[in-house]
């Protein structure tokens, strides 16, 4: 299977243990299966230009976990975003990313304002991106590097008009969704 990583830097040997631990599916490797929304969180700085990474994965004789958006998967991320240790026995996680408005969402949630129920049915406004995590230093040596682009100017802009076009649409719709409640 073909993945690919957003990034500022050609990453042929990803480390596994280098990010965010409090992230969706907590410390690991993110890559998609879609290259158009790779591009599409790609983001921008003055003095560097977006990379693309594009990778094969084996999966053989890895332990994959598979979420898709249901509780088991908001319990998970609502865990890993209060910075619990994680505690999945898994080399690769494949799930749906949660979307930017989560920690506004969790907050109500911990502040009593929203039941869990309501929360996950907020999460699950909008359109369903699926990220996959590699855990292990087992999962890495199954990615393969094939390449790397930068992204030009054009295509940054472009992709950032579909993002805000998509943002501007879940945000009236969890809007609605909230009077609801």
């Amino acid at each position: 299977m073909k993945l690919y990583h957003a990034g500022f830097e050609i990453i042929k040997n990803p480390d596994v243990h280098y990010g965010r631990k409090n992230a969706d599916f907590g410390q690991g490797f993110y890559v998609t299966d879609r290259e158009e929304f790779a591009r599409r969180w790609a983001k921008e700085r003055r003095d560097m230009r977006p990379v693309i990474n594009t990778y094969e994965m084996n999966f053989d004789g890895l332990k994959v976990h598979r979420f898709k958006r249901d509780h088991e998967w908001f319990t998970y991320i609502f865990g890993n975003r209060r910075g619990k240790q994680d505690g999945l026995d898994a080399d690769v996680i494949i799930g749906p990313i949660a979307n930017d408005t989560i920690y506004d969402t969790l907050g109500m949630i911990t502040s009593g304002i929203l039941s869990d129920e309501e929360a996950l049915s907020l999460l699950q406004i909008g359109p369903e991106y699926y990220q996959i995590v590699l855990k292990s230093e087992k999962a890495a040596a199954n990615l393969q590097w094939l390449e790397a682009r930068k992204l030009r100017d054009d295509e940054i802009g472009g992709y950032r008009e579909i993002l805000q076009k998509e943002q501007q649409e879940y945000l009236e719709t969890i809007s609605k969704k909230m009077q609801e409640f």
